[in-house]
């Protein structure tokens, strides 16, 4: 009698566990099923967890009255004159953005000569794999870390390497015959007689891992320093508008023995208002 008990109970638990599970099953079911939208349209909160969102924005204008008279005009006139008045009113007519500088997702431009269209963001970035930019160059060495080699700011700063052309020019307005001169001047043409570099010969013993000779500190000759700096030489530097013209404009002050001014001078006055009239 006890044993036909205990049987009967634990068929009717195994029964009551079956339940539970499918009962839990159908819940899960139900949560994680998601009813998909015929057309864009508000939800609500209660509803938002069981409604997925839709794949594509709404193609139905926001705003339907935009561009009527536009229309308008396009269907009462012909498509000549349509063009010219247009063109008469429009500032850039044929702007394919309509002037915004952010264009609505469903504005296509041309890509290419073929015909091809492309909306704004066809293909999201989001979904772009990573963008590989390399940082160095496939010959250059991503360990060599040195800055002196490129450091064109503070190239003449050191007084052992002044600037060779304002040096000379500063020893060609002074007296060549004075011995100070020219023993001045000997001193620029001879160079640094400092950091003649190792030739590649270091403590360990020879070597010729960089023929530079940039890649240490104990091999960098001055000759191999100045020549890495004058790769690095900033060429984007603004240039006055006379620098064009600076020698027609310094031959005209001389052919009309008149002091050279610096630089050149813009006058947009009209030569007859800038005579006195008394």
């Amino acid at each position: 009698m006890l044993s036909r008990r205990v049987g009967s109970a634990a068929i009717h638990r195994v029964i009551q566990v079956r339940a539970f599970a499918q009962k839990a099953e159908e819940t899960a079911a139900a949560t994680t099923t998601k009813t998909k939208l015929t057309e864009p349209r508000a939800v609500s909160k209660e509803e938002a967890g069981k409604i997925a969102g839709a794949a594509t924005s709404s193609e139905e204008s926001m705003m339907p009255w935009k561009g009527w008279f536009d229309a308008y005009l396009k269907e009462r006139l012909s498509e000549e004159r349509y063009k010219s008045l247009k063109a008469t009113f429009y500032f850039k007519p044929d702007d394919p953005f309509n002037l915004q500088q952010i264009p609505n997702p469903s504005t296509k431009v041309p890509i290419g000569n073929d015909g091809e269209e492309a909306a704004f963001r066809e293909v999201s970035p989001g979904s772009q794999p990573p963008v590989d930019v390399p940082k160095y160059d496939l010959d250059d060495d991503p360990y060599d870390s040195g800055y002196f080699k490129r450091d064109t700011r503070r190239r003449y700063e050191d007084p052992e390497f002044p600037h060779p052309d304002v040096e000379a020019f500063k020893l060609g307005m002074l007296d060549g015959d004075d011995p100070e001169v020219q023993e001045a001047k000997e001193k620029l043409a001879a160079g640094p007689k400092s950091s003649k570099g190792n030739k590649g010969v270091f403590p360990t013993g020879p070597s010729d891992f960089d023929p530079s000779g940039l890649r240490a500190n104990m091999s960098v000759t001055p000759a191999a320093l100045s020549k890495s700096l004058d790769s690095y030489m900033p060429n984007h530097l603004p240039e006055p508008t006379w620098h064009k013209e600076q020698e027609k404009t310094l031959a005209w002050y001389e052919e009309n023995d008149l002091p050279v001014p610096i630089g050149q001078n813009t006058n947009f006055i009209r030569r007859e208002r800038r005579v006195a009239r008394w």
